[in-house]
């Protein structure tokens, strides 16, 4: 039986949208100039986006929010297999803002951005294999 059309794409959106966000991080890590901050900002949009996705299939609510936390733990309430992915990927949320503004803070190592889009591409990859392949980019 086909899905309703219209969740089929909005959740289509949000993935799409984090296969980009991947994607560019991988993008940014391959740069001549340092751009370390830049890809974890796109590792931790990429992890919401994905939990988005997860959650709009499962035509569950959610507010305007970056905090993976939160939207891991309404994850986990629909799937508690994704517990510990989700616990660590939580740990990406200070990227929507860490490394965006001017500041004292230094710029993630290479090693650290690359840890953080490997996390990414598991959430992605985890939601993916949850969801129904009409929903996949």
């Amino acid at each position: 039986m086909p899905h309703d059309p219209e969740l089929t794409a909005e959740t289509r959106g949000w993935l799409v949208r984090a296969y980009r966000d991947l994607a560019s991080g991988r993008v940014l890590l391959a740069a001549q100039v340092s751009l370390t901050g830049n890809a974890t900002f796109h590792a931790q949009q990429a992890v919401e986006k994905a939990m988005k996705g997860f959650l709009t299939w499962h035509s569950r609510v959610f507010r305007k929010t970056h905090n993976l936390t939160e939207l891991g733990e309404m994850c986990v309430r629909l799937d508690a297999r994704l517990e510990p992915l989700l616990r660590r990927a939580a740990e990406l949320t200070d990227y929507a803002w860490k490394f965006r503004y001017p500041g004292d803070q230094a710029e993630p190592s290479r090693q650290e951005a690359e840890d953080a889009l490997k996390r990414g591409q598991e959430v992605y990859d985890a939601v993916l294999a949850r969801l129904p392949q009409e929903v996949r980019p």
